[in-house]
């Protein structure tokens, strides 16, 4: 972990495709989430690609809603979109999933990165970095339970 970023990694025995394809479909993401806190999801396009936004209403306490944009796309390898609410006024913070093949499978790197975040001085404070691990890597575990699930080939 760096000053602004937080990664957690998983080899899932599944192959690139197959993990990709789970993370462009935001439907999926309530189930994926480590925190339990997205609610609904809307989308205008599935899969996602480069420039597709997404909405989450989410809970976390209070409810609110998210804009997601994709900014970052390399089919079978890399997304990352950054999330905003209240106009822009809220967030900046980036989401980002790298996929490296390997003989035991794909390695899931999930990174959060605060960097740009207009609100990463409160991101950061306390034990927010650590809970925030604990949620990525719960939601590592959801990712490679969901892509494991079904009897058939992995890769």
């Amino acid at each position: 972990m760096d000053a602004e970023r937080v990664k957690a990694v998983r080899t899932i025995d599944a192959s690139a495709a197959r993990i990709f394809a789970v993370l462009t479909d935001p439907y999926e993401h309530p189930a994926l989430s480590g925190a339990d806190d997205v609610e609904e999801v809307s989308a205008a396009q599935v899969p996602l690609r480069l420039g597709s936004e997404f909405r989450m209403k989410m809970r976390r306490g209070l409810p609110y809603e998210t804009r997601n944009v994709v900014e970052e796309y390399v089919e079978n390898q890399t997304i990352a979109w950054r999330t905003t609410m209240l106009g822009g006024l809220v967030g900046g913070r980036v989401w980002r999933y790298d996929l490296e093949v390997v003989p035991a499978g794909t390695i899931v790197t999930e990174t959060w990165d605060v960097s740009d975040d207009k609100q990463r001085w409160l991101l950061l404070r306390g034990r927010a970095r650590e809970k925030t691990q604990r949620q990525m890597t719960r939601s590592l575990e959801r990712l490679e339970q969901r892509v494991t699930a079904s009897g058939g080939p992995r890769r």
